[in-house]
This record gives C-alpha cells, sequence and structure tokens, in this order.
C-alpha cells in the first residue's frame, strides 16, 4: 500500500470518528456551550430560575444539566450559612445600577455563601428585572411588592402642608427637597422593610444599594459575626446630616424619651449623637446605604414604639427625615454600645464617599484596590472617631501614618 493511500484511509477514519462524536453529542443530554454558563447555577437558583415565565432558560430541563446535579461549592471554613438575607429596595430602571452591586457582593463576598437576596419595590418586578437578578445573585432571590399602605400617606398628614414644604425646600435647593418618593423611601426603610413578609422568614439582613463598590475580599462571614459576637447594628461610614432636612428630629427623639425611659439602653451612646448629654443633637449618623444589622431587634417593642412616635410626628413629610438619622439615633438610644460595630475589613464605595480599611497589613491581606487617601473614615465631616472615643476603642493599626 502507498503512503498516499495509507494518510487517505486514516483521514476517512477520522472523519468518521468526528461524526459519530457530533451525533452523540446532539443526541445526548450533555450541556452545549450555550447552556453551560446556566448549567453551572446551584441547583435552588435553576429552579427559580425555570419558575419565571418568558424566561429562554426555562425550556432548559435542569435535571440533564450534569454539573448542577453536584450542588453549589462547598461554604468556607466559616460555616454553615445562618438565617440571613441581602435586601435592597430598587425599582425595575434601576436594573443594571443594581446589577454591579450584586456583582460586587458576589466576587467579594457571597459567591462562597449564597445568601438569599430579597428585592422590594413598590411598583411589580417586571421579567427582564427577575431574569438579570435571579442569574447574578447566587443565593435565591425573592421579590416583594410593597403594601400600599406603606407607601402612601397616613391618615393624620396634611398633603397640602408637606406639599407646601417641599416647594419651600425646593427654592431653597436642599437636596431630595422637593421629592415625594424620596420621602416615601425614608419613610418605609424606616419602619417598613423589616416588616415586610419576604422579611419575616430572616433574622439578620445587609442592605445593599444599587452602583455600590467593595474593593477587598470579605474574608469571613459579617453575619456569623454579627450573630455569634451579639451586635444588632453594623456601619462602616458616619458622618453630619444636614440640618435643614430635621431640624426637628431630635425634639421628637427627646419627647420619645421622656415618655418611653423604660426603652433608653442602660449604657446608650448618647455621647455619639450628642455634645452636650442629649439636649441637642450633633447631627452624626451612621449612613444606612449600607448597614447589617438584627431584622428582631428592628421588630422589637422599642424599636416600633420609636419609629411610630415619629410617624405620627409627621417630619418625613413636614421635613425631610432620612432613615439614616432616624437608624443611628435609635441604635444609638436603644442599644447598648457594645451591640454597634464598625467594619473597618469591609471597604466600600458609595457616591461620593469612600471606606478604604485603616491599615497596610489589612489592605493587603484582603487583596484590597482602594486608595487609602480616598478613606473618609478620619476625615473632618466623619463622625467615626467620635464612635471610637465613646467606646474607648483603640483607632487601627495605621491610623496615625493614615491621616498625617
Amino acid at each position: 500500500m502507498s503512503s498516499n493511500s495509507g494518510k487517505y484511509i486514516r483521514y476517512v477514519l477520522f472523519a468518521v470518528f468526528g461524526l459519530a462524536i457530533l451525533a452523540f453529542i446532539t443526541k445526548s443530554s450533555l450541556p452545549l456551550p450555550s447552556d453551560y454558563a446556566f448549567s453551572l447555577l446551584p441547583e435552588t437558583q435553576q429552579s427559580e430560575t425555570n419558575d419565571k415565565p418568558n424566561n429562554e432558560a426555562a425550556a432548559i430541563d435542569p435535571t440533564s444539566q450534569t454539573p448542577a446535579n453536584t450542588g453549589p461549592p462547598p461554604l468556607t471554613p466559616s460555616g454553615d450559612r445562618i438565617n440571613a438575607t441581602f435586601v435592597t429596595l430598587a425599582r425595575n430602571n434601576d436594573l443594571w445600577e443594581i446589577a454591579k452591586s450584586i456583582r460586587e457582593v458576589e466576587d467579594r463576598f457571597n459567591r462562597n455563601y449564597h445568601y438569599d437576596w430579597v428585592f422590594l419595590n413598590d411598583k411589580p418586578f417586571d421579567e427582564e428585572f427577575k431574569k438579570l437578578t435571579s442569574v447574578l445573585a447566587s443565593g435565591k432571590t425573592h421579590y416583594g411588592l410593597i403594601p400600599k399602605e406603606h407607601w402612601s400617606y397616613p391618615e393624620w398628614i396634611d398633603q397640602d402642608k408637606a406639599r407646601a414644604v417641599r416647594e419651600d425646600m425646593k427654592e431653597r435647593k436642599i437636596i431630595y427637597g422637593d421629592s415625594e418618593s424620596y420621602r416615601h423611601m425614608c419613610r418605609y426603610e424606616s419602619g417598613f422593610f423589616f416588616r415586610h413578609e419576604l422579611m419575616l422568614n430572616y433574622e439578620y439582613y445587609w442592605r445593599v444599594e444599587p452602583s455600590i463598590q467593595l474593593f477587598c475580599d470579605i474574608s469571613f462571614d459579617p453575619f456569623r459575626y454579627m450573630m455569634e459576637n451579639k451586635k444588632k447594628y453594623s456601619f462602616v461610614l458616619s458622618l453630619y446630616e444636614y440640618y435643614e432636612t430635621i431640624p426637628t428630629l431630635w425634639d421628637s427623639t427627646k419627647k420619645f424619651m421622656a415618655a418611653n425611659p423604660q426603652h433608653i439602653a442602660e449604657d446608650n451612646s448618647m455621647g455619639f449623637l450628642s455634645d452636650d448629654g442629649g439636649e441637642t443633637y450633633n447631627k452624626c449618623h451612621f449612613w444606612s446605604n449600607f448597614e447589617i444589622g438584627s431584622l428582631e431587634w428592628l421588630r422589637s417593642d422599642a424599636y416600633i414604639d420609636f419609629f411610630t412616635s415619629l410617624d405620627h410626628d409627621g417630619g418625613f413629610f413636614y421635613e425631610r427625615w432620612g432613615d439614616a438619622p432616624v437608624h443611628s439615633i435609635a441604635a444609638g438610644l436603644l442599644l447598648n454600645k457594645e451591640e454597634i460595630h464598625f467594619f473597618n475589613e469591609i471597604a466600600y464605595y458609595h457616591v461620593p464617599f469612600t471606606h478604604c480599611p485603616t491599615g497596610e497589613q489589612t489592605r493587603l491581606d484582603l487583596k484590597c484596590h482602594c486608595n487609602p487617601a480616598d478613606n473618609f473614615d478620619w476625615k473632618g465631616y466623619s463622625c467615626t472617631s467620635r464612635y471610637f472615643h465613646i467606646n474607648d476603642i483603640p483607632k487601627p493599626e495605621g491610623y496615625e501614618k493614615e491621616t498625617n
């Protein structure tokens, strides 16, 4: 047999073998390349995606996706998940901004834990929002409609007076001063999100806003830290509130304190909130667009009574009370100091402020890419130094070098 004939036979054999492989792939249940990303999702995520109408992925039988049958990757050494969830208040047109936030949270932390995610909206979420967010989040996703009574004017509010306030604040160029929806949002975050039926399934929450950044790996489970150390509220950024938005908030707070002394914690953080023992409010608050906290605390009689008292005073609509000072004053007065925690290790950005962990070794260990010069913690408009002072906590290692 000639060498050319031998080569021809080999080519024919290779071609026949290739056609057999192609026929096997076509008829088998192996995932094709276009299905591969879907097959890598945890099984709980696939079933939720499959339940959604008008979703192309719903046509795929998840039982045929071999990689998915192995389940999600093992948890990190921190241990099993605790009863906690991420929670986001968003609208359908926030999709692409919240998508960025989900990727930040998943890449830096949740890909190892697969905690659930609850999305809340005063309008029904559309299928595009559900489809993308459910794929990006590694845990189960839930979509809740806010009850109308939680996103509307209570009966005791004079809406004409509220409208006049908005017009006045618009003239004075107060941030969000003319926004009606912003006031509903602040009231909802202050008094209702933790009472939504979806949130009743959990004990801890981590609030996530659109367009945030996380600059460092999170090498531990903050939820577990909160539970094991009996923390009920935590923050990464603090600052002074705009006085024009809360001129009578402290008056309402003092009225509540006088009427409810049983709710005031013995070892509270009044020194964080006031420079004169409670006579006036210094406007310091924890920035609530990031917060990890106890839902059981928010659902406690003490917090509910505090919110109800403020709500009936009308300042969410007659002024522009934000949920950040409301949460902060509540935590500062109703909790003992040791129940509030500062997460130096969680590097965070929400326009326009950055928390970059203090300490070079900490940043190296956590693979941070934030510039320590951008860290807001020790700048003059931050209240974080005050938190360290009232709790008699030494500043993090590297503090002096990074503030000089």
